[in-house]
Parts: structure tokens; C-alpha cells; sequence
């Protein structure tokens, strides 16, 4: 992907640290939607986190509770992918990151990609939230093979 950072409103990315600060101590995640063709993303779209049910359902295969971890359930992707589609696609995909601060993790990369190639042409925000707060987001973009940052956000 190229191109500038796509722009985040302050009310929506507020939006994402109340959902953050709500689901903590569990990670939360969700999309961020903006205008076909724009650069602003002036939507906050709140997705289930399933990963405490795969992880109870098989822990030999998902051995990482919502604390550490989470999935984006069949119906929020197939919102994700029509979107791409239409004229209000989702431009970000958002999660947090509970008390060990905001950065894309090698677990996230492998969640983004398949055989080294992005899933969705869209961007990751990253949410550092602790026990007492959101203390910002990191903003990350796919380029030439990896998950470079192209923004940062405090509280």
C-alpha cells in the first residue's frame, strides 16, 4: 500500500479508546470507515472479539485468551470485504493492546498476512491501553513486506 495516512477525527478516535477502555482487561477491535477514494475515516464500526470462545472451544489451537489476542468473527469480515466494495469501505482495522503498550507484533503481522501478501487493503491502529487509561495509538501501514508506523496519536 502507498499513499498518506489516512486522517482520523478526533471524536472517532475517541470512539476507539472509550471501546478500549470499556473491554480492558481484554483486547477490543473494530473498524474504522471513511468515503470511497477519501482519506479520512470518520466512522468507528465495533467488532466482536471471539478469541475467548475459540479459545475455550480449543486452547491446543488458540492458546491465547482475549487478554493477548484477538479475532475478528465471520460476520464482521464479511462486513470488512463487501465493504471494500462499496462507497464507505473500511479504511483501518483497529485492536488494542492491554498493558504492554502500542506496536505491531510479529502475533499481528501473522493475523494481517498470508504467505507474506496483506489480507485487506487497509491500515492497522494499534491501542495502548493500561489499567488506568488509554495512553495513545500507533498507526501502521503494510510497505515492501512489512508493517512500517505512519502515525502516532496521544490520549
Amino acid at each position: 500500500m502507498s499513499g498518506s495516512a489516512i486522517d482520523i477525527p478526533r471524536a472517532v478516535l475517541d470512539a476507539v479508546y472509550a471501546h478500549a477502555r470499556e473491554g480492558h482487561p481484554e483486547e477490543v477491535c473494530g473498524f474504522l470507515v471513511g468515503a470511497k477514494g477519501g482519506t479520512v475515516a470518520d466512522e468507528a464500526r465495533r467488532c466482536d472479539n471471539r478469541q475467548n470462545a475459540l479459545h475455550a472451544e480449543d486452547p491446543v489451537a488458540f492458546p491465547r485468551d482475549a487478554r493477548t489476542a484477538y479475532n475478528i468473527g465471520a460476520k464482521d469480515l464479511f462486513f470488512l470485504d463487501r465493504s471494500q466494495r462499496s462507497e464507505r469501505p473500511v479504511k483501518i482495522i483497529y485492536h488494542s493492546h492491554v498493558d504492554v503498550g502500542a506496536y505491531f507484533s510479529a502475533e499481528d503481522e501473522r493475523a494481517a498476512t498470508a504467505e507474506g501478501e496483506l489480507l485487506y487493503p487497509v491500515d492497522y491502529l494499534v491501542v495502548d491501553v493500561q489499567k488506568d487509561g488509554v495512553r495513545g495509538a500507533k498507526l501502521f501501514r503494510f510497505d515492501e513486506g512489512r508493517f512500517v508506523e505512519i502515525g502516532s496519536y496521544g490520549p
